[in-house]
């Protein structure tokens, strides 16, 4: 997902608002919306060591900087939605939106 770091001494209070527009965009039920910035409630923030999350967020950078260019939008929702359909290796080379759609699918 993509927001504004600016400023950021307010991004992880400004995250769940930006976290339930995506989700709304993917079509996630509210319930689902409501219980993941529920559990956002208590936030903390780290650096990472660990190699493959860090070259998971530059491939991402870079994927949305070519999405950024080619539909030529810089809107993040958009850019957000489009990067969820990327598969990724920590997930099994799923996609974010194909399991967000699943765990939808399972509320149901």
């Amino acid at each position: 997902m993509l927001m504004p770091l600016a400023p950021a001494s307010t991004l992880a209070a400004r995250f769940p608002a930006e976290l339930a527009t995506v989700l709304s965009a993917h079509g996630a039920s509210q319930a689902i919306i409501e219980s993941e910035v529920t559990a956002m409630a208590d936030v903390a923030l780290a650096r990472t060591s660990n190699r493959s999350i860090v070259g998971t967020m530059n491939e991402f950078s870079f994927l949305a900087e070519g999405h950024r260019e080619y539909l030529e939008t810089s809107d993040l929702v958009t850019l957000s939605m489009r990067l969820a359909d990327t598969p990724c290796s920590p997930i099994k080379y799923n996609s974010p939106a194909r399991l967000l759609k699943v765990l939808s699918d399972a509320g149901r």
